[in-house]
């Protein structure tokens, strides 16, 4: 029994992903890293990172890991909060003076101009390290806010323009809802990076490398693939009607082989499996002291209001976690009720995903950490997030 494991069963996963996914080209390709206590128990790599050129996916391929990018930008403000230069219930306009008067939408659009009522409270940094400030995404297709987004072009999945470009234009447009009254995914971790750049007086790319990047080995994670590497970026797909998957950034040509004018702590980093594993287990195991036990533990727990979970709280039409018994974390979702999950696990596991079907999770009380990459936006598409959960745990032994 590997590391605690049933080898029969660990074989399983690597046969079902290559028979429901792989084979069928439901999936490009599929890397799978399941690690307990500190040991990799199963590494399956299958498929192609480039379908058309039949390249060949390998563990040193690069991947985007799009929102997966916001549990590294949250730890990197959660530092600054433990040095005093900044705290969860600052007034984010203390640190963005243009949002002072920031309102709440009651009527009206950017075109016709906007009806806004005060907010209940001032947004806090709190609030934007839980999704509850107020702010959206362009593609919630919900509201007139969201679709000033789109005209703005905030929070693409590929940005344009600069962060500061996008803070400033969201002085302009008021917020979805009163701070603290409800969860909705958000441009907000990338107000975050914007802080962290502010605080500390580095630019946000140079605080991550020393701070995280640097000290973890995480050697090919990047808002950009590094010179020489290149060859190693996944192609990027999308669902195609019909059946089988098309090119949505082809590898050669991706804007992600240069450096972004938008440096997005939302969801701008590239990087490895190993990278990104090595990312998990130092949170899980304390190792190279990033942060304190404390305020891991801090970033860990449920701060949604109320104690709410996701489903209560939500008015996001999308989410990289949308099933009861979750709450959310300063970063990432925590499990607060397992049972409630439809999943087997166990409370006070964190996770969360990218939009390219990228996903991880970390079940402390089993020293257990998972890392599964590919590239297909949406990550809605499939539910190999819930299959994975389920066939790892039954592996068990």
């Amino acid at each position: 029994m590997p590391h605690g494991f049933r080898a029969g069963r660990l074989e399983a996963i690597d046969r079902f992903l290559a028979e429901r996914y792989v084979a069928p080209v439901r999936l490009p390709g599929t890397l799978l890293l399941v690690a307990r206590g500190g040991e990799v128990a199963l590494r399956s790599v299958q498929g192609l990172a480039d379908v058309g050129a039949g390249r060949r996916l390998a563990e040193d391929t690069i991947f985007r890991i799009y929102s997966m990018t916001k549990p590294l930008t949250s730890l990197a403000l959660m530092m600054l909060v433990e040095e005093g230069r900044i705290a969860l219930d600052d007034p984010v306009s203390r640190h963005i003076p243009a949002w002072k008067d920031l309102g709440v939408f009651a009527g009206g659009t950017a075109r016709t101009g906007w009806v806004t009522v005060p907010p209940k409270r001032p947004m806090q940094v709190i609030d934007l390290l839980r999704h509850t400030a107020g702010l959206t995404y362009g593609f919630q297709l919900r509201t007139n806010v969201d679709a000033a987004y789109r005209q703005k072009g905030i929070g693409e999945i590929e940005k344009r323009g600069t962060l500061a470009g996008m803070i400033e234009a969201l002085a302009t447009i008021p917020l979805e809802f009163s701070p603290g009254e409800a969860w909705n995914y958000s441009v907000a971790t990338d107000v975050c990076g914007w802080l962290v750049e502010t605080v500390s007086g580095q630019p946000f790319a140079e605080f991550l490398e020393d701070r995280i990047l640097g000290p973890v080995g995480m050697a090919d994670t990047g808002f950009f693939v590094k010179p020489g590497s290149e060859a190693r970026l996944a192609t990027c797909y999308q669902p195609k009607q019909g059946g089988g998957i098309a090119v949505q950034d082809q590898a050669e040509t991706s804007s992600f082989l240069a450096p972004p004018s938008f440096v997005s702590g939302g969801g701008g980093l590239v990087g490895t499996a190993a990278d990104y594993l090595a990312f998990v287990e130092a949170l899980r195991t304390g190792a190279h002291d990033l942060v304190g036990r404390r305020t891991f533990a801090q970033m860990t727990a449920n701060h949604l209001p109320g104690g709410a979970d996701l489903p209560a709280l939500s008015r996001s039409l999308f989410s990289e976690a949308g099933y009861a018994g979750v709450g959310f974390g300063l970063g990432f979702a925590t499990t607060v009720d397992w049972v409630r999950t439809g999943l087997p696990g166990n409370d006070g596991d964190w996770f969360w995903g990218g939009a390219a079907s990228t996903f991880f999770w970390c079940d402390p009380a089993e020293e257990l950490s998972v890392l599964f990459m590919t590239q297909l936006i949406p990550s809605s598409t499939w539910p190999v997030r819930r299959e994975l959960r389920q066939l790892v745990y039954a592996a068990l032994a």
